[in-house]
Parts: C-alpha cells; structure tokens; sequence
C-alpha cells in the first residue's frame, strides 16, 4: 500500500505532465521554459577573457555600467611568455594549461548563462611566433575571437582602465604585465600616445637569464632619457599589474595598513623608492621565498617588478605611486560605454546603486542632499567641491545599514564601505564616508568612537566634518523615518547668533524632544547655538 506522501508526489506529477503535454518528468512545464529561456536572452552579464603572458583570468561582470560590479574573477598564472625573449616561443607546457583554463572558463560562462564574452591577449602572444597556433586554437575553446592587443592599444586600455577607476587621474600609467611593460599619460579622460617596452617580470627574467646585474642594465638601458617618463616629474605614477599589487601587499603587511584594499593605495615616492631598494637586498639573500601573501609562482618576479619601479622612480621622479586594480580589462569596458556614459562619476554611479539596493526609500538620499545643501549654506559651513561631492556620496550611502541589528548597524556599515568593491575614491575618502555613516549610526557619545583603525585615515578636519555629517543625518532620519518628501517641509534660518530649524504646519508635529537633542548636539559641532520652530 502506498503512503499519502507517494500518492500526493504522483498526484502532482500527474499535473505538471498534463500542463506540459509530456510523459518526461525531468523536462519542466512549458511556462517555467519560457521564464528561462528569457531570463537568458534577457542576460547582461559580460565576460572578459585575458590571456596575458604570465596568468590567463576570467572576469565577468554583472553588466556595461559606469558602475563597475564584478561577479565572478578566477585566475591560472600559466607563465605563457616564460620563454619568449629567448626561444621566441610559448612554453609547451605554458601553452597546455592555459588551453585548459580556457576550456574551464568556458564552461563557467556557460554554467553562469553569460550575455556577452569578450577576449583579448596581450605581449606574449603578439611576441611568439607560435602565437597565432595558439590563438586559433584558444578561439576555437572560447568560441568568439580573440584581440591580440598591439602595445599601444594596450597602454591605451590600461589608461582607461585608470581614467575609469581614478578620480581625475593626472599622471603617468605603468602597466608592468608578464612579457612587457606599458606607459601613457593621462590627465582627466585625455590620454596621450602611449609606448610598450619588454620589461615585464617574466620577459626581464628570460633576457637577463635570471642575472639581476643583467636585468638592472636592460632597465637602465630601456627606461634613462624616456620621454613618457620625464613628463611624470612631481605628478602621480599609476601601477597596474599583478606583481605590483603584489609589492603593494607586502608593503601594506610592513607598515602595519589598517586597510587591506589594494585600489587606491598610495605611497609618498620617496618611500616607495626606499621600500623597492630593500626588496632588492632581500632578494639578494633568498629571503623573498619565504613571503606567503604572494602566489608561489609570482614570488620570482618581485624583484623585476621592483627594480622596474625603482628605475621609473628614478627616471620618473613622481610625487607618489598610487596602485590601481583597474586597468585593461576594465579599461575594455569603459571603451565599449557611451561618451555620455564614460563621463560619469564612478563613485557617484557606485553610491546610487547601493542606494538602491539597499535602503528603505532611495529617493529620500535626494531629500537629504537638498537638506544638507541648505544646512551647510544658511549655517555658513564651506566645502570644496570634492568635500561637497564625499558629502553627496554619503547621503546614498546613509541608509544602507538599515536591515543590520541595531547594536552593530555602525560597525557593520563602516565594515562595507571602508573596504567596498569600488573606484573613484581615495582611502582617505573611504575613511571619511565610511565614518560619517558610523556617526550616524553609532551616535557621537565617547563610548562609541569610530575605530582608531579608520580615523587615523582622515586629517583631524576630515574626521571632524564627518562628525558633523554624521549629527546631520542622525537629525534627518529622525525628522523623517527615511521617508521621501519629508524633509522638503523643514527648513534652516538665522536668528543673531542661532541656527534655527523651522518646520512648516504640515510637519508640526514630527519636531519632538529626540528630534530637538540631536538638533543641539548638531549645532554645537557647527559653533552654533540653536532651536526648533513650530508654527
């Protein structure tokens, strides 16, 4: 006798095949095809395939947006142009395990249902002459053709790559890659010609014959006189690529950084100058073999990557380095955006899509920057542009905290944006939203001061005016419980020396005791004494 589950199993197949019109029961019912079959015409998702010379690594990105959002990143360093400058070829072995993480990225893309797959090689297979055997059979694997990238495309798209994830880059980009190094400036979105050179960690190790007195003339020889590199002088240089970050990591561990987020992070030259020198000695006495936060197989390349930096710094003579994890893959993808597009703020792009994802009633964020605006202008409260733009930022990012238990809403918050996936800003921009959002939190109470970690970021100015941002919103959100349209019926007045908040009839009755305690602890940070009006 059959139980009442079986029964009721059969029951419900018996159903999905009479709506299917099919005996097969692992075939789904005709509706939920179609839902499929649309969720994949309807995909936005965009891969990139980059096979460089010393890893080949998938990207793919939620969609072509100013706002930049990886889902998916895996890398297999394969060492394809290991042998180039000497043998003029792609390793054999190189050439197998890259084929077959092609084949598995393949397969990825196609497990994930990706819209769009694009991919591009760099020097080692425009350098070998087996390149193109490669290529055909790399194209064949991936299914869509491949973009052997000249070197000055790819010093381009590293440039974009910067433009995209920098605010208002001005400096020289250096993207120090496995076969060669790239270098091109860049102010703004206006980019000059760019040069290729063969100093990348592996193509430098395979020319020197693993002989650092060699490799040290190559770079002399390669970098002295260059004309890219003199237009650097007191400007910022721009590291991208993967042993650089590398370098960056290390550097970061040393001086005990309280922020592992590699984008952005930045080094006086001076010091980075002196901080490549002693990576040098180190490897002369084998000491670098014993670094753990670097990948086994780039561990060898780190002293090419630093004597190439040291000799930039020299040449060069920069400001400050700044290393940025954006760079031709995601130069690519600001290529393929509109003009209108491209011109956007990343940081600003980034904080609206949060925004929108994560708080109660987005639309109020637009009610707090008109409220704020009105706060800092009839206060007398002044700010640059870039300090109005952090303040901007944070209203999108002031109500992102709110499904977080209310005991560790600002631990949490300050957690996400500090070390947040995103570009646009610098680490002492981060620090200084990432506390505005704490404060309006965590409260401004001393047994609730933000981490010492992240206000040893921002200049005691800095860490003020998020104090100050933080008390704004605390008043805000409690005049409006985040909701859209409230707070355009208060308003701010002087009277002599008070900074009045004035509530219209129809809000009259929301101007409670909470409100008016935060009001005043609000005005005391602005200097001000200060009261709530009600008609």
């Amino acid at each position: 006798m059959e139980s009442p589950l079986k029964n009721l199993r059969h029951a419900v197949l018996r159903a999905v095949r009479s709506v299917s019109g099919t005996k097969n029961e692992s075939v789904a019912p005709a509706p939920v095809r179609e839902h499929h079959r649309s969720l994949r015409k309807q995909s936005k998702t965009v891969a990139v395939i980059d096979i460089g010379s010393n890893s080949v690594r998938l990207v793919v990105y939620e969609d072509k947006t100013r706002n930049l959002a990886p889902i998916f990143n895996e890398k297999t360093l394969c060492g394809l142009g290991r042998e180039v400058q000497s043998t003029g070829l792609l390793a054999a072995d190189a050439v197998e395990k890259a084929l077959a993480s092609l084949r598995r990225f393949k397969a990825l893309c196609r497990v994930m249902k990706v819209g769009e797959v694009h991919a591009i090689a760099t020097a080692a297979c425009r350098d070998a002459t087996n390149g193109p055997d490669f290529i055909a059979k790399a194209e064949r694997i991936c299914g869509c053709p491949i973009d052997i990238l000249s070197g000055a495309r790819e010093a381009r798209l590293s440039a974009l790559g910067v433009a995209s994830g920098v605010y208002k880059p001005d400096g020289i980009v250096g993207d120090l890659g496995g076969g060669s190094l790239e270098l091109i400036d860049v102010r703004g979105h206006r980019l000059r010609s760019g040069t290729t050179l063969p100093l990348g960690g592996l193509a430098l190790q395979d020319a020197s014959q693993k002989s650092l007195k060699k490799a040290e003339r190559i770079v002399a020889e390669q970098l002295t006189g260059l004309a890219q590199l003199k237009a650097g002088r007191g400007r910022t240089f721009y590291a991208v690529g993967g042993t650089w970050r590398a370098l960056a990591r290390i550097h970061i561990i040393q001086s005990g950084y309280p922020l592992r987020v590699m984008h952005g992070y930045t080094i006086p030259a001076v010091e980075a100058l002196d901080f490549v020198r002693r990576l040098r000695r180190l490897a002369a006495s084998n000491t670098l073999a014993d670094i753990e936060t670097v990948a086994d197989a780039r561990r060898p390349l780190l002293t090419y990557a630093a004597l190439v930096l040291e000799y930039i710094i020299r040449v060069a003579k920069p400001k400050t380095i700044v290393f940025s994890t954006y760079g031709v893959r995601e130069g690519l993808m600001y290529e393929m955006l509109s003009e209108k597009e491209q011109h956007k703020d990343g940081l600003i792009a980034t904080a609206q899509t949060l925004n929108e994802l994560r708080s109660r009633s987005p639309r109020h964020a637009d009610d707090l920057i008109v409220w704020t605006d009105k706060l800092f202008r009839v206060a007398g409260l002044r700010e640059t542009e870039d300090e109005k733009r952090l303040r901007h930022v944070a209203c999108w990012l002031s109500d992102a905290g709110w499904r977080a238990h209310p005991d560790y809403r600002g631990e949490q918050t300050l957690n996400l944006i500090t070390n947040g996936n995103f570009g646009a800003v610098t680490h002492e921009g981060r620090a200084f939203l990432a506390l505005a959002i704490y404060y309006r939190y965590a409260g401004l109470n001393a047994e609730n001061e933000a981490p010492e970690t992240v206000r040893m970021l921002v200049p005691p100015a800095m860490l003020d005016r998020a104090r100050l941002v933080g008390a704004a919103f605390r008043v805000a959100f409690m005049i409006s419980a985040a909701q859209r349209g409230v707070l355009p019926h208060t308003h701010f007045r002087n009277q002599n020396r008070k900074l009045l908040l004035v509530f219209d009839k129809r809000a009259s009755d929301l101007a409670a005791d909470r409100v008016s305690n935060r009001y005043k602890q609000l005005v005391r940070l602005i200097g001000r004494s200060g009261a709530i009006v009600k008609p």
